[in-house]
This record gives structure tokens, C-alpha cells and sequence, in this order.
């Protein structure tokens, strides 16, 4: 029986998502715009909670 996984890590989620190095997926992930769930000292991004937000992504000021 395979199981598949409700979270991965912050730097795959980052990879995977946007193509982010392991440190810029942890700045993302501290400026909030990684959704991530801490379990002691474990960072995880829950993957249903990741696609929610791709799903409805957010206005951004104009630079």
C-alpha cells in the first residue's frame, strides 16, 4: 500500500513550486510565503494547504 504524503519539506517545496534554492525557500517560508506547520523542531509545508494558495494567489503592489 502506497501512502501519499500530506507534507514535504520546506527546501522540495520550494523546488518543486517555484525552482527556490534550500535558502530562499526558507525565506520564503519566514516572510510567510511558504505555508509551513512546525512540529518541534520539524518545518513542514502541508502540500493541500501550498495548493490552496497557488490557487488563489494574491495581488500584488505594482513596484
Amino acid at each position: 500500500m502506497t501512502e501519499k504524503a500530506l507534507t514535504i519539506s520546506v527546501p522540495e517545496a520550494g523546488r518543486l513550486y517555484f525552482g527556490l534554492s534550500r535558502n530562499a525557500a526558507y525565506a520564503a517560508a519566514e516572510r510567510g510565503e511558504i505555508p509551513t506547520v512546525k512540529i518541534g523542531r520539524l518545518l513542514k509545508v502541508p502540500i493541500r494547504a501550498m495548493e490552496q494558495m497557488l490557487e488563489q494567489p494574491r495581488k500584488t503592489e505594482a513596484a
